[in-house]
């Protein structure tokens, strides 16, 4: 029944969107298999996945997923010891490069403290296999050729070929370029035939050079002779080229032994790449439709707001709200042909389909989906959104199956629910069929033309009626959905529009009951009272934000008034500092002067000075000129509000800093420029704590402008370069309070490693090293533990 759901939903026309996303053939084939789900727990956690994909491309624009190919079928054939080609490994190589890539992405964005946890799980699982990674590229380029490097043997063996070629074609080029020799020739050039070099001959001189013909000119006249004189070296070359052969095979023999030492290794690698690739398409698919990612429930409960179809081009679709599940379980969509009924039919169940398949989907952020055991719909076999219908019997036969399977947790689209048979008949069908499945407790949407099914709605409790606008104006549907009324009969007003005679149309009211007319008037007054409400809502919302925007003005300026005022202030006060200092300049002039009187007349006795000083202090002027507003006082916090990166101030040496580790309740470390010192909360001021910060023990320091990673990378780097970066680099380090660092250096000629270590012995920071491990590198990494 599933897969019948989904073809008439459209489910794999959006799994055909969706698949243009993933970046490798393992992808594309995760995209083929994907189906709904129907367990909660598996499509929240499929929901995560997509919504932390979405947030990596958010910020980073695109995660590096290049390189990762399907190499399911080597990794087997090099467990049971079969022999690998070169674009097989070749395979394997780039995978484990895209594996790398992958891993070292998570970590920076780890390390940028993005906040992940599924990815990071993911990046954790995958091991990197440096080592087989350039085994392989050592021996084999990028075209998948088997390099001279792969061995000594073979570089040996090519070396010979290249010899017997180049005396070979000596030998040769000297025959084509005598005069006599080229009587002989057919043509002066030097051609292959049967692996041997020969030169064309012409058929009379055929045993005049000896040797052995391999070929002949379609005419005869012109015979591909190999001459006597290079017969022996061609024998040579031949027997060059089986042992070159026999080398290649031994190379790729060991290479394909190595790789089934890593068979599962290789298969988790591809494991988890194809997650990582679906969980990007998912990602970059919801990206291109604007999807947001659905709150989720098991109790029924649907609120799509401003849902879209996401085959309809976007330029076309009207957003439409959907609720179901919440006061009503049951909806009826009354409504012209063409106005979007099936649209709406469609939009809610693939949307359904894509919620349990873990995809988000085309809605405003703040919509709820629901998890269904069972999803049915009856839209016709062959309709799709824009056209068909289907006969009763076929619409008949889907319903039976649908009620003898519908349960509480279902989901049911019925589209002209009982259409194709007399109205009457069709009308109470359709009513006793919807009454049916809300008793089993399903949820239920339903489009109908039936004027009986308008009523039914306030009939029933937990049913609710809704129906696609119609412009009579235009005589176009607008294709929005109106929630709460039904759906209108058109037929006289568009009559009207286009031309027929009053006189027929009031004819033709007669001919309706009473009933009728009452129903047709009371949608009437429904329409018009909502769009009287959406148009004073609107009003509302005007006033509202021309509110807002007015108030954002007063406080601009208020700000403003304030600012000027207090830079009036400071200026007065600036002023009258300067009278004060200058009177007090005085005052100590006049008191130098009194004393150099003291010294001509003793009667002067020093507390007169003394009084005289005071009387002076004391005619200061008083700042009148107004208040400077206080400068806010540092709080000093209580101490689970001192975190590491909080900018403080050490009273006792009147210096900023900011806190590096909690070392007790009582003690903090604190950097001070250059230094780290340990401080008592006592003696600190709590000033500012950056937006960025977060209350994770921090894995990096923060340099000037940037952080100070645990590895420095100098592969590439001239010897001198990277001498400089390694010292500078150890001070950072040391400074950042690291207690262990890798330097990477790559194996190369050994030149880089060899001068690094020397380095390392001779600087005073560095208490011990050693090469890294298999995991950390091998002898391509350093590992410097720290003093």
């Amino acid at each position: 029944m599933i897969e019948r759901v989904c073809r008439i939903l459209e489910y794999n026309k959006m799994k055909d969107q969706l698949i243009q996303f993933a970046s490798s053939s393992l992808g594309k084939q995760r995209v083929k298999d994907l189906m709904p789900s129907f367990d909660l727990d598996d499509i929240k956690e499929a929901q995560e996945r997509t919504f932390e994909g979405a947030k990596v491309i958010r910020l980073k624009g695109q995660a590096p997923l290049g390189g990762l190919r399907d190499i399911r079928q080597a990794i087997k054939r090099a467990e049971i010891g079969g022999l690998l080609n070169e674009m097989e490994l070749l395979d394997i190589s780039s995978t484990l490069y895209g594996s790398r890539r992958f891993k070292s992405f998570v970590e920076r964005m780890v390390e940028d403290e993005v906040e992940l946890t599924i990815l990071p799980q993911m990046a954790e699982e995958v091991i990197i296999l440096t080592d087989l990674e350039e085994d392989i590229n050592q021996a084999i380029d990028e075209n998948g050729g088997v390099l001279d490097s792969a061995s000594a043997a073979l570089r040996s063996i090519r070396q010979q070929i290249r010899s017997h070629e180049s005396g070979i074609r000596s030998k040769l080029e000297s025959i084509t370029r005598s005069t006599s020799g080229r009587k002989m020739l057919s043509d002066a050039i030097i051609t292959i035939r049967n692996d041997r070099y020969v030169i064309p001959v012409k058929a009379e001189y055929r045993g005049h050079f000896g040797g052995m013909v391999h070929d002949q000119s379609a005419s005869g006249a012109t015979l591909f002779v190999e001459p006597e004189s290079v017969v022996q070296i061609n024998n040579q070359l031949r027997e060059a080229r089986v042992k070159e052969k026999q080398e290649i095979q031994r190379i790729l023999q060991d290479l394909s032994a190595l790789v089934s030492g890593y068979v599962e290794e290789l298969s988790t690698i591809v494991e988890i790449m194809t997650e990582v690739d679906f969980i990007f398409a998912k990602a970059l698919y919801s990206q291109s439709i604007k999807g947001s990612q659905p709150s989720l429930n098991d109790e029924g409960f649907i609120n799509m707001k401003k849902a879209r179809h996401p085959l309809i081009p976007k330029e076309e679709i009207v957003p439409i709200d959907v609720e179901l599940g919440g006061d009503f379980s049951s909806l009826v969509i009354t409504g012209p042909n063409t106005g979007g009924k099936t649209v709406t039919l469609k939009t809610v169940g693939l949307l359904t389909l894509m919620t349990q398949s873990g995809l988000q989907i085309p809605c405003e952020e703040g919509s709820t989906a629901a998890v269904f055991q069972k999803i049915f719909a009856d839209i016709g076999d062959e309709q799709s959104i824009e056209q068909s219908l289907s006969t009763f019997s076929s619409h008949m036969t889907n319903i039976v199956e649908i009620m003898n399977e519908v349960d509480f947790q279902s989901l049911v689209l019925f589209d002209e629910l009982g259409a194709g048979t007399d109205p009457t008949e069709g009308a109470a069908l359709a009513i006793s069929i919807l009454d049916h499945v809300y008793q089993v407790g399903a949820r239920v949407i339903a489009t109908t033309h039936y004027s009986e099914l308008k009523g039914y709605a306030y009939n029933r409790d937990g049913v609710i009626n809704a129906s696609v606008e119609f412009d009579v104006e235009t005589l176009r549907p607008t294709y929005r959905l109106l929630m709460g009324i039904p759906g209108r009969s058109n037929a006289f007003a568009i009559s009207r529009r286009l031309g027929l005679k009053d006189q027929i149309i009031e004819e033709a009211k007669g001919h309706i009951t009473a009933d009728s007319n009452k129903m047709e008037k009371m949608i009437s007054s429904l329409e018009d009272s909502r769009k009287k409400a959406e148009e004073d809502m609107n009003d509302a919302e005007l006033l509202r934000k021309e509110a807002e925007k007015i108030h954002q003005e007063l406080v601009v300026e208020m700000e403003n008034l304030e600012e000027e005022k207090q830079k009036v202030l400071q200026s007065a006060e600036d002023k009258a500092a300067i009278s004060v200092k200058k009177a007090t300049a005085e005052a100590e002039a006049i008191i130098a002067e009194l004393r150099e009187m003291q010294k001509n007349n003793p009667t002067i006795k020093d507390h007169e000075l003394i009084d005289a000083k005071k009387r002076l202090e004391q005619a200061e002027p008083t700042l009148v000129t107004g208040k400077k507003k206080p400068s806010p006082k540092l709080k000093k916090p209580s101490v689970d509000k001192l975190i590491p990166g909080d900018e403080v101030k050490v009273i006792s040496f009147d210096q900023k800093g900011h806190i590096v580790e909690k070392v007790s309740d009582k003690e903090y470390f604190v950097q001070l420029g250059m230094m780290k010192m340990k401080v008592n909360k006592d003696d600190l001021l709590y000033i500012n704590r950056p937006k960025a910060i977060s209350t994770k023990p921090l894995t990096t320091v923060r340099g000037r402008d940037a952080h100070v990673k645990t590895e420095l990378d100098l592969r590439g780097e001239r010897y001198e370069s990277a001498m400089m970066d390694v010292e500078k680099y150890l001070d950072d380090a040391v400074l950042a309070g690291y207690h262990q660092v890798s330097i990477i250096h790559g194996k190369g000629t050994g030149a880089l490693r060899k001068g690094v270590q020397e380095l390392l012995k001779k600087h005073g920071n560095v208490q011990e090293t050693r090469m890294g491990t298999q995991g950390e590198g091998g002898s391509g990494v350093t590992i410097v533990l720290l003093k």
